[in-house]
């Protein structure tokens, strides 16, 4: 009996073979399929790493949160158009940053300007077909607000990071510092801002 009619007939052979053979494949396909992805991150901010802890500034996300700011987006034909829930927005451009949840390169960056009925318009023709993570902010970022726009929803809520038990969440995102004192948040009323509705 030769090798080639024990390695038919003896299915062990395949397994000796095959199993290594698979493994070495699946290795191969998992490291194109990592270094093609990239480093995209959920969040472009710039992120400090000191020991194993990553730290980015929240400073917007707690002036969202002291000025109680949220907000709709609404996407209808071939727009989007942002209305105030809470607090007051500055009667200037704003800038809403749409990103892909899995390709960097189709990120985009819209600035809605205010209309004369207390809204914001952008024109958005395309990306009707993608899911969206989206961060709302003024031109000089001094506060953000995010929401997720899935594909087939026509509007999201934007809000704080802090929006639900934002106490136990900025305690515990702070490490034990949420009693410390920030600035207060200028009071924009007599600066021509809008307040919601």
């Amino acid at each position: 009996m030769s090798f080639k009619d024990n390695f038919r007939r003896n299915p062990a052979l395949w397994l000796v073979i095959g199993l290594p053979l698979a493994s070495i494949i699946a290795g191969v396909t998992l490291v194109t399929i990592a270094t093609r992805t990239g480093g995209h991150d959920i969040s472009p901010d710039r992120v400090d790493r000191m020991a194993q802890v990553q730290q980015t500034d929240l400073g917007p996300d707690h002036r969202a949160m002291q000025r109680n700011l949220s907000a709709i987006v609404r996407r209808q034909d071939d727009a989007l158009y942002l209305n105030p829930v809470t607090g007051n927005f500055p009667k200037a451009p704003l800038v809403l940053q749409l990103r892909h949840p899995l390709r960097a390169a189709e990120d985009q960056r819209l600035e809605l300007l205010p209309q004369d009925d207390g809204q914001w318009r952008a024109d958005f023709p395309a990306g009707a077909g993608n899911d969206w993570n989206m961060v709302l902010a003024p031109e000089d970022g001094s506060w953000r607000l995010f929401g997720r726009l899935p594909r087939g929803q026509n509007a999201v809520r934007l809000a704080h990071a802090f929006d639900r038990d934002s106490s136990e969440r900025l305690d515990a995102v702070r490490g034990g510092e949420a009693e410390r004192e920030l600035p207060e948040a200028p009071d924009d009323a007599a600066d021509g801002t809008v307040p919601a509705n």
